[in-house]
């Protein structure tokens, strides 16, 4: 009887929150919108922790076909990722990938970088969805992130 007790103590208290573990409470999806998206740096979004990142959108619309607009994700201060819509289209990122960043052309003038991994990632302060547009011409610049607890 002894031993049973036991047992269902350690699950309770050790099993079933480690399966929980990744398990994302309440999420939501906040968005953010610059339009038009002048040269120069702009938060789409930025979330007060704590809370679980699950994935990110960016759409870029227009600009002059350089692609030198620079999306970038930072998690309590710290760059997750930081690369020119350009930059990854030339390391090939344009399908599904370990490095967990993809671009997509959904049309000629429009570009989507989508950022997401196989757990989702825990931010105790700060989450932070920024882009550097370096390129004239940028109509509009849309951010989601899914996030929740």
């Amino acid at each position: 009887m002894k031993t049973r007790i036991s047992l269902f103590v350690l699950c309770c208290f050790f099993v079933v929150p480690w399966v929980h573990a990744d398990t994302i409470l309440a999420p939501v999806e906040t968005q953010g919108l610059k339009a038009p998206a002048p040269v120069g740096d702009h938060t789409l979004l930025s979330l007060k922790g704590p809370g679980k990142f699950v994935a990110a959108e960016i759409i870029k619309q227009g600009g002059n076909g350089s692609h030198m607009t620079f999306v970038m994700l930072e998690i309590d201060g710290q760059t997750i990722v930081n690369a020119s819509i350009a930059a990854l289209n030339n390391w090939g990122l344009t399908q599904s990938n370990t490095y967990g960043t993809v671009l997509l052309k959904p049309s000629a003038t429009e570009r989507t970088v989508t950022i997401g991994y196989p757990v989702p990632l825990a931010y105790s302060k700060s989450l932070k969805l920024a882009v550097k547009v370096s390129e004239p011409g940028v109509v509009q610049i849309i951010g989601k992130v899914i996030h929740g607890q």
